[in-house]
């Protein structure tokens, strides 16, 4: 099971930095990410990682996130810069899908974390 933390509320313009354990998984074999999902709004994904430590994010999160992992700490992370409050969302990890696939893809997926920015 994957479990994420870090998340809460911060102010336009701060920073929050998202990790995602789940120490029962092979973090340089599975192919990683993070989505996101706004009140009213369909879940997206917003960050992947693969198993060679390539990265790819949506627009939105482009230049603002950076996606990361800590092999011998089966964790990944979500670094989170200068946050909008259009940011705000639950956000959930994901682990052992493809580039591009949607949430319903991914095998593992965790309970999110509240990330509110005003």
């Amino acid at each position: 099971q994957l479990v994420e933390s870090g998340g809460g509320s911060v102010q336009a313009g701060g920073s929050l930095r998202l990790s995602c354990a789940g120490p029962r998984y092979s973090y340089d074999t599975y192919c990683m990410a993070w989505f996101r999902q706004a009140s009213g709004k369909e879940r997206e994904g917003v960050a992947t990682i693969d198993s060679s430590g390539a990265t790819y994010y949506a627009d939105s999160a482009k230049g603002r996130f950076t996606i990361s992992r800590d092999i011998s700490l089966n964790t990944v992370y979500l670094q989170m810069d200068n946050l909008q409050p259009e940011d705000t969302a639950m956000y959930y990890c994901a682990a052992d899908g493809v580039i591009g696939g949607s949430w319903y893809e991914y095998n593992y997926r965790g309970q999110g974390t509240q990330v509110t920015v005003s």
